[in-house]
C-alpha cells in the first residue's frame, strides 16, 4: 500500500532554514555556508519549480546526478567526480537535517555518492624540497618572504588557507608552537621547527609595514625587490592564489617537473612524519583531519616506500 503524501515545507524555505542552522547551530564557516548554498540552489534551479521537500523523489535525484555528470562549465569542461561528489554530499546533508527536524523526505543514505577517483598525492623528496627552498633570493623582501613561507608550510603542514590567515602575533618564534583555526573552525596546535623559526625571525625583523598579516604582497612592478618604507606600508595580506603562484614559481625554477602546490608541502610534511616512524593518529591530529580515513591516504605512499626497502634488502643472500 502506497503512503499518502500530506505535504511539507517548500524547498526554498527549507534551504533558507538549513543555511541558518549551519550558521547558528553548527557554527559553520562563511565559506562552508556559501558552498552549501550554491549546491542546494543549483538543485532547486534544476527542479525549475519550488516544490515541497516531501515530494522530491529518488528518481529526481538520480536524474539530477545524470545532469551533473553531463554538465559543462563556461570553459566547456565537465565537472570532476570530486566536484560532483560535493554537490551530492550537500544534498545528503540537507535531507539529513530535514529528517532530524521531523520533515518527511527521502532517506539521505539512499543517495549514493559517485565512485571516487583515485587521489593523486604530489609530495617532494628531501632533495627536491631543498632545491625549491634555495630558489628565492633572500636579500630581497619578496625572496625572504617566500623562503619563510615555504619553510613554515613544510614545518607545520598547514593548509594554504590557514597559512594566509595567520597574523604576526600568532607566530611565536621562541615557543615554537601556535594555535591554528582549521576547517570547521576547529583549533589545533602546530609546531614550528627551529629552522623555520630562524627564517620567521629574519623575515619579521625586515618588515617595515604595519599590516597584521604574517605574509604580505606588494603592489607595483619591481617593488617586491627592496620596497621602500612607503611602499611596505601599502603591503596587503597574501591570498591563497598568490601563495600558490609563489610555490609554482620556485618549483619550476628548481627544475621540478611535478605540479607542486602549497598542498604538496602539506603532503610532504605528513609523508616525512610517517616515513620517520610517526603513528597515523598523531599525524591526523597535526594535520587537523576530522577523520582518520582522510589521513590514511598517506599510507599508500609509505607502503610503497616500505616495499622498495623490502625488495632492496630482504633475502639478498638467499638469491646469491
Amino acid at each position: 500500500m502506497d503512503l499518502v503524501y500530506h505535504g511539507t515545507m517548500l524547498l526554498s524555505t527549507a534551504i533558507t532554514e538549513y543555511l541558518e542552522y549551519l550558521q547558528v547551530e553548527k557554527n559553520a564557516s562563511p565559506r562552508t555556508v556559501v558552498s552549501y548554498r550554491h549546491y542546494l540552489e543549483q538543485f532547486a534551479m534544476w527542479l525549475k519549480k519550488d516544490t515541497e521537500v516531501g515530494a522530491i523523489t529518488l528518481e529526481q535525484v538520480r536524474k539530477y546526478r545524470v545532469y551533473l555528470y553531463n554538465f559543462l562549465d563556461e570553459f566547456n569542461e565537465p565537472l570532476t567526480v570530486r566536484t560532483q561528489t560535493y554537490y551530492v554530499i550537500g544534498l545528503r546533508s540537507f535531507f539529513r537535517y530535514l529528517i532530524k527536524r521531523g520533515e518527511p523526505c527521502i532517506a539521505p543514505d539512499q543517495i549514493e555518492l559517485p565512485k571516487a577517483e583515485p587521489r593523486e598525492l604530489s609530495f617532494l623528496t628531501n632533495e627536491e624540497l631543498e632545491k625549491i627552498l634555495k630558489q628565492p633570493e633572500t636579500n630581497t623582501m619578496a625572496g625572504l618572504r617566500d623562503r619563510t613561507l615555504m619553510e613554515l608550510l613544510f614545518s607545520t603542514g598547514l593548509r594554504v588557507s590557514e597559512l594566509v590567515a595567520l597574523d604576526k602575533k600568532m607566530l611565536n618564534a621562541e615557543s615554537g608552537e601556535m594555535r591554528v583555526v582549521g576547517k570547521g573552525r576547529k583549533e589545533r596546535i602546530v609546531f614550528i621547527s627551529e629552522r623555520a623559526r630562524e627564517w620567521l625571525t629574519r623575515y619579521f625583523e625586515k618588515r617595515l609595514d604595519e599590516n597584521e598579516a604574517a605574509f604580505v604582497g606588494y603592489r607595483g612592478k619591481g617593488v617586491a625587490e627592496n620596497p621602500s618604507p612607503k611602499i611596505q606600508l601599502q603591503a596587503s595580506r597574501l591570498t591563497p592564489r598568490s601563495a600558490d603562484r609563489i610555490i609554482q614559481k620556485h618549483s619550476q625554477a628548481a627544475g621540478i617537473v611535478k605540479n607542486i602546490t602549497p598542498h604538496s608541502l602539506r603532503h610532504s610534511f605528513a609523508t616525512d612524519l610517517l616515513l620517520n616512524g610517526a603513528d597515523i593518529r598523531s599525524v591526523q591530529t597535526l594535520l587537523g583531519h576530522a577523520s582518520i580515513t582522510t589521513t590514511q591516504i598517506y599510507t599508500h605512499i609509505t607502503n610503497q616506500q616500505l616495499r622498495e626497502v623490502y625488495e632492496r634488502f630482504h633475502g639478498k643472500k638467499l638469491a646469491e
